[in-house]
């Protein structure tokens, strides 16, 4: 097989997590001028979705409690949509006074996974969305679904592929512009993606799928080739590899964002992000956190610029 000449995507979009999905696993509180500085950070450098909070009971996810504060401060730049979660109406409703570009939703291919997470079976999880999908019609936002565990659970072992693709489906079908497949755990290989992918593309129009892989064991990057093959060009990261996945101990965050972008970059696949800029990015929300970036492109990068210095 000639690999020069697979047809990969011209262009890719990266939906950042950083703000949402990466620092609500902090265990210290996070000031607000922080969050607000790295959202001005990331639309700045060329970054045009971000994930910039989340509607959840403060009680489950105290990182989160200032969402509605954030959305209100941040300045927003033409072009960038600043994105929410929201698991329920109450939350919604929160989203739409803070004038939110879209909502999110979050189902699961796992039965053990949405039993332990949110008390219920996926059948009841996915019947609980419909009044949000309603609501965001009427209000004309567009809902982005996200589908955890897709490939294992830190419950159940692994999931079958059919799963995947028949949760993806009901989601997309309920009118979610987008479906997010999201490897929660981190345990996917370049296989296992493969075949998951296999059964959702036959379920769901692979322009309408993004994938959201863990880096727990080092395969995010891989995987996420795979679905660059596949045809898929809408990836979820997170700046500085924030995040880590409280239900698997120890496991990382999400694929770092530098880490894509400079992949994409080698690829001839184009961004509209400045990755140096995004450096800068994660070196400052990592200076406020008073860690190392996860990023072996911003280690490299910092190194680099130290031993130039």
């Amino acid at each position: 097989m000639n690999h020069t000449s697979m047809a990969y995507p011209k262009r890719a979009t990266i939906f950042e997590m950083g703000p949402r999905d990466g620092l609500q696993n902090e265990k210290t509180l996070i000031k607000i001028e922080d969050k607000i500085e790295l959202v001005a950070g990331l639309a700045e450098a060329g970054l045009v979705k971000i994930e910039t909070g989340s509607f959840v009971s403060p009680k489950w996810v105290p990182q989160m409690a200032d969402s509605g504060e954030i959305f209100k401060r941040i300045e927003r730049k033409s072009g960038v949509h600043y994105t929410a979660l929201t698991p329920n109406m109450k939350g919604f409703e929160a989203a739409l006074a803070a004038k939110v570009s879209e909502v999110a939703i979050f189902g699961a291919a796992s039965e053990s996974f949405t039993q332990k997470n949110i008390n219920c079976s996926i059948a009841e999880s996915i019947e609980r969305f419909q009044p949000i999908m309603d609501a965001a019609k009427a209000h004309n936002i567009p809902v982005r679904g996200y589908v955890s565990c897709v490939v294992g659970c830190p419950y159940e072992g692994d999931i079958a592929p059919e799963k995947v693709a028949e949760v993806s489906q009901i989601l997309f079908e309920m009118g979610c512009y987008e479906i997010s497949l999201g490897d929660t755990i981190g345990v996917g290989t370049p296989v296992k993606i493969q075949q998951m992918l296999d059964a959702v593309i036959a379920k769901v129009p692979v322009e309408k799928l993004a994938v959201h892989f863990h880096d727990t064991y080092g395969q995010a990057l891989p995987n996420i080739l795979v679905a660059l093959q596949n045809g898929i060009s809408v990836i979820d990261s997170s700046v500085a590899g924030l995040g880590g996945c409280p239900y698997a101990k120890g496991a990382s965050g999400n694929v770092s964002t530098e880490d894509v972008v400079y992949m994409l970059h080698g690829m001839g696949i184009e961004t509209g992000i400045d990755l140096d800029k995004l450096v800068q990015v994660s070196a400052k929300i990592m200076g406020a956190l008073q860690r190392q970036p996860q990023s072996k492109v911003s280690l490299a990068y910092l190194a680099k610029s130290q031993t130039t210095a």
